[in-house]
């Protein structure tokens, strides 16, 4: 009899890995590194895993897929070499025991091979042209703490950038979605660092480290990050200095600053210019996209006077035209991890959009309406005119209602608004038509709200706080808010730029107990930009000379903290108000739905057909095969299991139900309908055929027996077919005051009679 698999791992490769030096610290077994799709229902796809994942001084550097003894050892060769890319690993070798076969992912080819390298020379393979620095960084092991370990692309991008600065690179860049943790990345390189005594000197001392960014909420995440290293961490401040009689802090290994309390300012020299130019060994800017790189910025200045350090930059955008400065001055990112192979791996939360349009998303002016203030200027206003030249009351109730309506009353939602007066107009129209009375149901946060604002933040990203449940905001909310449990996102604005769109989307991404999905409810047409061909795509190359225009130099507002967490308003103008003539009536005239599809975009009404046709031949072959599986309620679970994990799972399903106006009728009746073109019938037509085969019933003796299949097909008829699964047997036993399932298998002579009749029911109920 032939070894199986585990056989093979345990007297092959262990027995060869061990004759090899490789020590249980090198070798991950099974290593599942990604938590599977979420689906609905608290449900999750399938998870990736290696039979055997090699690591040496902390770094990925091989893998091992294992094959049963009767099976070709290259059998799982492709799905390893996928696995190894995702995992940066550059060797993997594929065994079935008695032969090994080592391929080289970055070459594209491979060998037989007599046995493995050891851990030092597979080291060697896979980290060419090492310095003595390379080792030094990368044996430093990640700071572990509780239950939850690094995730694998954390620890890629920390291997990356230790490689990076070993190799001698002053600027460095990681690029990586919105709520996948670069926080916690930059943690573990300052530790990494720290520990490791890494310094540019090459002296015998811990490095001293600036963390800059351009807000406050974002700097106090990154200390609460760092929490392990309070005791070596300060914040550079106007306070702080203040307290030194203007001495800035120098007593510390890491430094948090944003850099607007830092900066130059009109009448100020900045508080940077107090430390020497070779103070600090490295500067980390996190969301760098947001103008440190520019030349003309002010973040620039800051860069440019610790020229000697090693930069390295965080930023949740690949390079686009908006930010192709950030890329110039950092070049290619070391790693990049998107969105989409976030909510793949199950660590970003799948979003669906709800694209919503009115009778009122175009005005033209005609004298039955009232100018309140302001002067008409144009013959057509758009989209792009709301609220930003023209408010128009009627309008602003129209969307808070549409807003309220399409939430449930406890979902946390950020609102975003034109400008910080757009997000107060919609506070307040928004508390006006709420049904939950709590003052603070609705707020406003925008940098004018100041510390008051700022408070009812943190209590929004409280998840463990109901109030408040909706914030209506401008550009403060765009970037960096870590607030786990957001549920829906409104875009009452226009938005142009990628860059910024995918950072509003990041708002809601991050993953939560019980949140299958968050909506984006898109009043405007913005989310037309999943479909621009840049959306969520690799950073483009970078050619010389590819500068982009510069953009004026915006000095931060006065005060020691800068107080620029928004952007600057526009110079002051009178907008267009207008109150519209008593009988022009405004209403919804749309709601389209659309879920995100296999590349990370939503699908349209007819993608989302298109792509569940393409899927269903590899679930079965034949009608009588589907037919077969639908009427077994342990085989339509199996199936209903197998769709989901493809990206159809229920909540899809009823969408379906929708699209084909086909709501009174049974999944099964849209399977066949899209796989077979076969008729749809209603769940009453369904069940009636059943209850007029008087020979059907008449085989039971018990009346109690015929009257609770009648009951189960009345259940069906109401509420479909989860009505009919194994699970669901004693709670429909009970519902029929049956009293328990031993009593109620009584009336069928016995526990698997009952059963046995049950799914006889739906055999039948599934015959035509």
């Amino acid at each position: 009899m032939p070894y199986s698999e585990a056989d093979t791992r345990a007297n092959y490769i262990d027995p060869a890995l061990k004759a090899k030096n490789w020590q249980p610290h090198n070798i991950r077994r099974e290593y599942y590194f990604t938590d599977g799709r979420k689906l609905f229902g608290g449900k999750r796809g399938g998870r990736c895993f290696v039979d055997y994942l090699l690591i040496y001084n902390n770094t990925f550097i091989g893998l091992i897929e294992a094959k049963s003894e009767d099976k070709e050892c290259t059998e799982g060769l492709q799905q390893a070499n996928s696995y190894a890319q995702k995992l940066k690993v550059r060797f993997l070798y594929a065994t079935n025991g008695k032969r090994i076969y080592e391929f080289d992912v970055q070459e594209g080819r491979g060998a037989f091979i007599d046995h493995y390298p050891t851990p030092e020379e597979l080291f060697e393979k896979a980290i060419p042209r090492q310095t003595p620095l390379t080792e030094k960084l990368l044996q430093e092991p990640l700071y572990l703490s509780g239950d939850k370990p690094p995730r694998y692309y954390q620890e890629i991008a920390v291997q990356k950038v230790m490689e990076g600065i070993a190799a001698g690179k002053r600027r460095l860049l990681l690029t990586l979605a919105t709520g996948t943790g670069k926080t916690v990345i930059a943690f573990q390189i300052v530790h990494k660092l720290l520990q490791s005594k890494w310094n540019l000197d090459g002296a015998d001392r811990r490095p001293r480290i600036l963390f800059l960014a351009d807000r406050n909420v974002l700097v106090d995440q990154a200390m609460n990050t760092f929490n392990p290293y309070e005791k070596d961490i300060i914040k550079i401040n106007g306070e702080e200095i203040r307290k030194r009689n203007g001495i800035v802090p120098t007593n510390a290994y890491i430094f948090f600053a944003i850099y607007q309390a830092i900066a130059e300012k009109e009448d100020i020299g900045g508080y940077y210019k107090n430390y020497p130019k070779d103070f600090f060994d490295a500067v980390i800017i996190d969301e760098c996209h947001r103008g440190s790189a520019h030349e003309e910025g002010s973040w620039r200045d800051i860069l440019n006077h610790f020229n000697g350090a090693v930069h390295i930059g965080l930023t949740a955008t690949p390079k686009r035209e908006a930010n192709v400065d950030t890329y110039d001055y950092f070049g290619q990112p070391l790693y990049e991890y998107s969105l989409k192979e976030g909510i793949s791996d199950g660590f970003l939360t799948p979003y669906k959009v709800k694209r919503i349009q009115t009778n009122i998303d175009q005005y033209i002016y005609t004298q039955d309406d009232q100018v309140v203030k302001g002067e008409v200027s144009k013959s057509l206003y758009g989209l792009g005119d709301f609220d930003r030249c023209i408010i128009i009351p009627d309008r602003t109730a129209l969307i808070a209602r549409t807003i309220l309506e399409n939430i449930r009353p406890l979902d946390k939602t950020i609102v975003f608004c034109v400008d910080q007066d757009h997000a107060l107009n919609m506070r307040d129209t928004l508390n006006q038509y709420k049904t939950v009375k709590d003052p603070d149901y609705c707020v406003r946060v925008t940098s004018d709200e100041g510390i008051f604002g700022r408070r009812l933040l943190e209590r929004f990203q409280d998840n463990d706080r109901y109030i408040p449940i909706i914030l209506t905001s401008s550009q403060m909310l765009t970037t960096g808010v870590d607030a786990r449990n957001v549920r829906n996102i409104v875009l009452c604005r226009t938005i142009n730029s990628i860059v910024e769109f995918k950072q509003i989307i990041g708002r809601g991404t991050r993953v939560f107990e019980g949140k299958d999905f968050f909506t984006i409810i898109d009043f405007t047409g913005a989310s037309e930009l999943f479909y621009d061909p840049e959306w969520d795509g690799p950073a483009e190359p970078i050619g010389s000379g590819s500068g982009g225009p510069k953009g004026p130099k915006t000095p931060p507002k006065s005060g020691d903290e800068g107080g620029n967490e928004e952007d600057p308003p526009p110079q002051p103008y009178e907008r267009l108000e207008v109150r519209l003539s008593n009988g022009r009536r405004l209403k919804v005239t749309n709601i389209e739905t659309r879920f995100i599809g296999a590349d990370g975009r939503p699908l349209t009404a007819r993608q989302f057909l298109e792509e569940l046709v393409k899927v269903l031949p590899g679930l079965f072959e034949r009608e009588e095969d589907l037919r077969a599986m639908w009427a077994n309620p342990d085989l339509r679970e199996k199936l209903l299991k197998d769709l989901s994990a493809k990206g159809f799972d229920s909540e899809h399903m009823e969408s379906l139900t929708q699209m084909l106006h086909a709501e009174e009728s049974d999944y099964f009746d849209l399977l066949a309908y899209l796989a077979f073109n076969r008729g749809i019938i209603t769940r009453r037509q369904r069940a009636s055929k059943v209850k007029e085969d008087k020979a059907y019933f008449d085989g039971y003796d018990q009346a109690r027996a015929k009257q609770f299949l009648q009951f189960v097909l009345d259940r069906y008829e109401k509420d479909g077919v989860k009505e009919l699964s194994r699970e669901k047997l004693p709670q429909l036993i009970r519902l029929n005051q049956m009293g328990t399932p031993k009593e109620a298998a009584n009336y069928f002579g016995g526990i698997q009679n009952m059963i046995s009749a049950y799914y006889e029911l739906q055999s039948r109920l599934y015959q035509f």
